[in-house]
């Protein structure tokens, strides 16, 4: 169950990059997110109002770290596509958002069997492979740091979401949006782009937060029915998922080190599964 929920989010997440990826190509990156979180956040309340759960204060603190990873990670992200450096930023933050977690839960006591670890060596290069950008420009050294403190932040969301237990509900997942929304307000005021949404187009990060709010939801359950060392792996897959839209649906060309990346991620989930 745990591998189906990951898988869940991850295609979940892809599907929400790829709409909002769409829809930022034709405006602005940052209202288009702005919108997706607002109604990730949204989702996440209705969520927490329509099922049952007694968060203590802990928990909620978690979600409220999460959140905090959550912008960390959309801040420098961000700032190395605006750069020109997304070649060399998005393969080192999508490897750092799955590895983190993969060593809070191993120093937590988790002991994934040999298979799993099979696994977690074959989607680290393939998460990489994906994710690079043929011919990515701009600064090395910078493009470098950015990627290493975007995946710190995604890694800490996935770290901190899965110390939020079963009894909790989710109400730490709507704080966690919640901080989110702020996080993508104030970086973006900070590093001086516009975030309000002027452009009916900018409504397809809607979409997006919907798609956000259910992979966040099957993370959250996943970490709680299974080892957050293999829902953190297997949900880091959805890269795969946005480049695979990407070739279906707008026809673009896959490059022969992503689709090496594919079929390393296929073999990961393959391995995770049978363990």
């Amino acid at each position: 169950m745990a591998v189906l929920l990951s898988l869940a989010a991850a295609v979940a997440y892809g599907l929400s990059d790829f709409v909002g990826g769409l829809a930022a190509r034709r405006t602005s990156a940052w209202p288009v997110a702005f919108v997706g979180t607002t109604v990730a956040f949204v989702g996440a309340v209705a969520l927490a109002l329509l099922t049952e759960g007694s968060p203590t204060r802990t928990d909620l603190w978690w979600g409220a770290l999460a959140g905090v990873g959550s912008g960390v990670g959309g801040a420098f992200l961000y700032r190395g596509l605006a750069a020109g450096r997304m070649g060399v930023v998005a393969p080192i933050s999508a490897v750092g958002a799955a590895l983190l977690p993969v060593c809070v839960g191993v120093a937590a006591g988790e002991r994934p069997d040999l298979f799993v670890w099979a696994g977690i060596a074959a989607a680290v290069p393939g998460i990489w492979l994906v994710s690079r950008e043929p011919g990515g420009s701009g600064d090395l050294a910078a493009g470098i740091l950015d990627g290493v403190l975007a995946g710190v932040g995604f890694g800490l969301l996935f770290a901190a979401m899965g110390q939020v237990p079963e009894a909790a509900g989710f109400a730490p997942l709507a704080v966690a949006q919640g901080v989110g929304v702020v996080a993508v307000a104030v970086t973006a005021a900070v590093l001086g782009a516009r975030w309000v949404p002027d452009h009916p187009s900018q409504a397809w990060g809607a979409v997006a937060g919907v798609l956000s709010t259910a992979a966040a939801a099957a993370f959250l359950l996943a970490t709680q029915t299974g080892l957050l060392t293999i829902a953190s792996v297997v949900t880091s897959l959805y890269p795969a998922v946005t480049i695979a839209l990407a070739a279906l649906v707008l026809h673009e060309r896959v490059h022969a080190a992503q689709a090496l990346g594919l079929a390393l991620c296929g073999l990961a989930v393959g391995l995770v599964a049978a363990a």
